[in-house]
């Protein structure tokens, strides 16, 4: 796999921690990737990646892996607030121009490609290949519906939520409801906050909980994009919680 180093960004500064544990997905929204490419190393702009990757699958390396990028921004996982300190950022070139409206193949490809290896050297987990709307769901939408989760999934390289388990999601509703879990949404919470979203303020916002709930949607039920706490998706986050369960043990 052959990376381009032509262009370098300014915005980075130390990583805060050695520990490489995420691999951040993010969309430019941008024209093409040349004009992403000249925002990303404007010192005025104040944002960066480690990768861009073009419509072609031309590969960008624009800050070296071993400094700290500023792509997360506001953002939280499973406990932790600096994201930037702890992931490794991808840019893909894509908006809704014309040219770039769409993740293409080769673009993809290379994706796949850069995943295998830097998950293989810092040991990624399957369950620490986000989005950006993920890590920040009250402001972020990309990488955004359209883009192919399940071909990461048919890869091995994320987790499958939806893989079969032997347990029953009808016992698992009951044992919610035992400990007080009574409602589609005390769970939908629950599940999230173990998942690893910020749910700290959701009891009390509607608002935010929709808005959560669309990007858990757009990354792992593209089919049914509600915002909604939805039989769909309850189901869905109970298997998912499960199949993380099953995957710890």
């Amino acid at each position: 796999m052959k990376l381009i180093h032509k262009f370098k960004s300014p915005n980075f500064d130390k990583r805060k921690s050695s520990k490489i544990l995420f691999i951040i997905i993010h969309y430019t929204a941008l024209k093409n990737y040349r004009e992403a490419i000249s925002y990303l190393s404007d010192p005025k702009n104040k944002v960066s990646s480690h990768y861009l990757i073009s419509q072609t699958g031309a590969i960008f390396n624009l800050v070296s892996e071993k400094n700290r990028a500023w792509h997360a921004g506001i953002s939280y996982w499973d406990g932790i607030t600096d994201l930037n300190s702890t992931s490794i950022g991808i840019e893909l070139d894509f908006s809704n121009y014309k040219k770039n409206k769409n993740y293409s193949k080769k673009m993809i490809n290379s994706l796949v490609k850069l995943l295998i290896i830097l998950q293989k050297k810092y040991n990624i987990k399957k369950t620490n290949i986000l989005g950006h709307s993920d890590i920040a769901p009250f402001r972020k939408k990309d990488p955004g519906p359209k883009f192919p989760w399940n071909i990461l999934r048919k890869k091995s390289l994320v987790i499958d939520p939806n893989k079969q388990n032997p347990y029953k999601i009808s016992f698992i509703k009951k044992w919610f409801k035992k400990n007080k879990l009574n409602t589609s949404k005390k769970m939908t919470i629950f599940i999230l906050s173990y998942l690893g979203y910020d749910t700290i303020n959701l009891k009390q916002d509607n608002y935010s909980l929709s808005k959560i709930i669309m990007a858990y949607q757009n990354h792992f039920i593209q089919s049914n994009i509600t915002g909604k706490v939805d039989n769909v998706t309850l189901n869905f986050l109970i298997k998912h919680l499960l199949n993380n369960l099953l995957t710890k043990t």
